[in-house]
C-alpha cells in the first residue's frame, strides 16, 4: 500500500470513527414541537426524549418558547436548551401529573416529599443532563406550584448553564439522587427554595448564582423516602446567593444524617433590603435525630446578612416515636466576614447533648448593636421549637453567644457594633474546654466586661486585644478562677 493510499485511509477511518462517536441529536422541531408561546409542545418534547433515550442522544431545544407540563426525562440524555431557548410551564396545573401516591408517612410538607408534580421530572434513571444556555420559566407570580426540575432516585446527574426562572416551588430539587454536578447556573426569583439535595451523595453545586425568596442552597436529610438517608460528600463552591431567609442551611429536615460536607468562596447579601424573614448566612440544625460530623466552611462574605452563623442542635423530633437529640460535632468555620448584621451568631446545644469540636477562625462580625440595656442568662432552652436564627429572641451577647458546648475554638475572631451596645460582646455558658485566642474589638460601651464566662470549665483566655482595663475583660459566673488560665491579654 502507498504512502498515499494509507493516508487516504487513515482520512476515511478518522472521519467514520469521528461519525460514530458525535452525538446524535433530536430536535424537538422535528418531532412537532412548534416554540410559539402558545401551542402546547408537551407531547413533542416527549417524543424527542423518548426517541434519544433509546441509544443515547441530545435533545435539542432550540431558540423558541415551549409550553409545556410535565416533561419526563430519561436514561441517557442530554437536554440541550440552545441561546434564546425558553421551556415555559403552562399556567393550567391539569398539565402536570399529580402527586405520586406513597404507601408511608414523610413527616415533611408538600414541597419536600412530591417530586411527580414537575415540569422536568426524573425518577429511577440515570446518566442525565439539562444543558445549555436557556430557560426554564416557572411561569408563577407566587409560591405553589410545579417544580421547575425534580428528580428523585437518580444516578449522575449533570445541570449545566442552565436559568431557572420565577419557580413556584424548590427550583432544583434532588430526593436520594448521587453523583450530581450543578455547575454554571442561574436560578432567579425563585419563589421557594433555589437548590435542595435531600438524601443525596456526591453533590457538587458550583459557579453558579442563586436569587430566593426562601432558602438558597439546602441539603437537607427528610424521610420523603420513606426512611432516613444520610447526605454526604457535598461540596459548595464559588457561588453568589441572595436570599430573604437562609442563604445556605443544612436541615431544618435532619432525619439522615450530614457527612463530610464542603462549602468555600460564597457571597452571601439579602435578597431584599425590605425582606420580612431574613435569617442566617450560615444555618447548621440538627433537630430530628440527625448526627452531623464533619463540616468544613470558608471563605465567605457577608453583607447586610440578618444572622451570620446559627448552629443548632435541637429536639423537634419529626418523624421519631421517642424524639431524641442527635449529634452536631467536627465543624470548622474560617475566614468569615459578616457587615449590617442585626441577631447575635449562636452555636447551641441542648442540657446534656453539647455541640462538640467546633472552631471559628479568622471571622470578622460587623453588627449593627443598638441594644441600651444588658441582659440577664435566661435564655429559653425550647428544644423542641423550628430552629431559626431569632428563636430565643434578643440574645445577652451582641457577638457571639455558645451555650451548651465542648471543645470549642475561637481564633482571630473580631467584633464590633455600629450603634453604640452595652452588651458583652461574647457570651460562654455551660461551655467545656474553651480555647479562646487573639480575640479583639475596638468597640465598647457600657460597664460590662467584654467575654462572660458562666458555667465555663478547662477554659484559656489569651492574645486577646481590647480597649479596656484588665478587669473588663472577663465576667466569671458559676466558674472557679482555677478553671480559667490566661495569657498575653493586651488590655488597656
Amino acid at each position: 500500500m502507498t504512502a498515499v493510499s494509507k493516508l487516504l485511509l487513515a482520512f476515511v477511518f478518522t472521519a467514520f470513527a469521528s461519525r460514530l462517536l458525535a452525538p446524535v441529536f433530536y430536535d424537538v422541531r422535528d418531532y412537532g414541537a412548534k416554540g410559539d408561546g402558545v401551542a402546547k409542545d408537551t407531547a413533542a418534547v416527549q417524543k424527542a426524549i423518548d426517541a434519544a433515550a433509546q441509544a443515547g442522544g441530545v435533545v435539542l431545544v432550540p431558540a423558541g418558547r415551549y409550553l409545556c407540563g410535565t416533561i419526563h426525562l430519561k436514561s441517557r440524555i442530554t437536554l440541550y436548551l440552545a441561546p434564546g431557548a425558553t421551556i415555559l410551564a403552562s399556567p393550567d396545573n391539569n398539565d402536570f401529573d399529580p402527586y405520586e401516591k406513597l404507601d408511608y408517612p414523610s413527616h415533611a410538607d408538600e414541597e419536600t416529599t412530591y417530586f411527580h408534580r414537575a415540569l422536568l421530572a426524573g425518577e429511577n434513571i440515570q446518566e442525565v443532563a439539562v444543558h445549555g444556555e436557556g430557560v426554564i420559566d416557572g411561569n408563577r407570580k407566587k409560591r405553589g406550584g410545579p417544580k421547575p426540575i425534580a428528580l428523585k432516585n437518580v444516578q449522575h446527574i449533570s445541570i449545566r448553564g442552565i436559568t431557572v426562572r420565577d419557580s413556584p416551588n424548590y427550583a432544583i430539587s434532588f430526593l436520594g439522587c448521587d453523583y450530581v454536578n450543578v455547575d454554571g447556573v442561574t436560578i432567579l426569583n425563585s419563589y421557594a427554595d433555589g437548590i435542595d439535595p435531600d438524601s443525596s451523595r456526591y453533590v457538587r453545586i458550583a459557579n453558579s448564582f442563586i436569587d430566593s425568596y426562601d432558602d438558597g442552597i439546602c441539603p437537607k436529610a427528610s424521610l420523603a423516602l420513606g426512611k432516613p438517608r444520610s447526605t454526604e460528600h457535598l461540596t459548595v463552591t464559588n457561588c453568589n446567593i441572595a436570599s430573604s431567609s437562609n442563604n445556605i442551611k443544612l436541615g431544618t429536615e435532619s432525619s439522615g444524617d450530614f457527612k463530610d460536607i464542603a462549602i468555600s468562596n460564597c457571597t452571601i447579601f439579602r435578597r431584599s433590603q425590605n425582606a420580612s424573614r431574613d435569617l442566617s448566612g450560615l444555618a447548621i440544625e440538627s433537630v430530628d435525630g440527625s448526627h452531623i460530623d464533619g463540616i468544613v466552611v470558608s471563605n465567605l462574605n457577608m453583607q447586610g446578612i440578618y444572622n451570620p452563623i446559627f448552629i443548632r442542635l435541637g429536639n423537634r423530633g419529626r418523624g421519631l416515636t421517642q424524639p431524641r437529640p442527635g449529634s452536631l460535632e467536627n465543624v470548622s468555620i474560617t475566614n468569615v466576614i459578616a457587615t449590617g448584621s442585626v441577631m447575635t451568631s449562636s452555636i447551641t446545644g441542648l442540657p446534656g447533648f453539647p455541640v462538640r469540636h467546633v472552631s471559628l477562625d479568622n471571622v470578622r462580625l460587623t453588627m449593627k448593636g443598638g441594644e441600651e440595656k444588658v441582659k440577664d442568662l435566661d435564655v429559653p432552652e425550647v428544644p423542641e421549637k423550628y430552629p431559626e436564627s431569632g428563636m430565643f429572641g434578643t440574645l445577652p451577647a451582641y457577638g457571639l453567644y455558645c451555650r451548651h458546648v465542648e471543645g470549642l475554638t475561637i481564633r482571630n475572631v473580631q467584633t464590633r457594633w455600629q450603634q453604640q451596645d452595652v452588651r458583652p460582646a461574647l457570651i460562654f455558658d455551660d461551655v467545656k474546654n474553651l480555647d479562646l485566642d487573639a480575640f479583639k474589638t475596638d468597640t465598647v460601651a457600657g460597664a460590662e466586661p467584654l467575654v462572660w464566662l458562666n458555667r465555663v470549665a478547662d477554659a484559656f483566655i489569651h492574645g486577646a486585644h481590647v480597649p479596656v482595663p484588665g478587669n473588663r475583660l472577663l465576667r466569671l459566673t458559676q466558674t472557679s478562677e482555677r478553671e480559667v488560665k490566661t495569657a498575653a491579654n493586651a488590655t488597656r
